[in-house]
């Protein structure tokens, strides 16, 4: 007869109330029935940016695309367009350093999730390839943050 030392029960006791506390965690749906948001955040200086790209991060040559910008300071505050002297730069990524960028979409107050009057632009990418994006900006009167660089990577289909 095969008979247990203590140390094996504890073991089996161990993964026994593992599995219990597994089953106890509800489950979320499977991922092809829901939607993902992807979101990149950068920081320069006392400013962050949550940085969005529709549709889903994948941009398509030819056609619109709109991206935003949550800016926020350090310690959470949204900064609305109306603060900022913002400007958008789109530049083909294989640029050289000093290069006119391909184009300087204007920026608009826009609404998207749970911000409110945040940067944003509607851009069509020409080809496809990856781009670099700059965001750049400085405070305007009564607002009080340091001037910021932001770049992010997109790439284009």
């Amino acid at each position: 007869m095969f008979r247990l030392s203590n140390k094996s029960k504890s073991l089996g006791l161990l993964v026994f109330l593992g599995l219990l506390v597994e089953a106890a965690i509800p489950r979320a749906p499977q991922l092809n029935s829901i939607s993902v948001l992807a979101h990149e955040v950068e920081v320069s200086g006392d400013v962050a940016a949550t940085f969005h790209l529709e549709p889903n991060h994948n941009p398509r040559a030819g056609q619109p695309a709109r991206v935003w910008f949550a800016l926020t300071r350090r310690g959470g505050q949204i900064i609305p367009l109306e603060q900022c002297n913002c400007k958008l730069a789109v530049y083909p990524k294989n640029r050289k350093d000093g290069g006119k960028p391909l184009m300087q979409p204007p920026l608009t107050a826009i609404f998207a999730e749970k911000y409110q009057g945040i940067p944003g632009a509607d851009i069509v990418f020409p080809k496809a390839g990856i781009y670099e994006l700059k965001l750049s900006g400085t405070a305007k009167t009564k607002a009080n943050f340091k001037p910021f660089e932001l770049s992010y990577t997109v790439t284009v289909r």
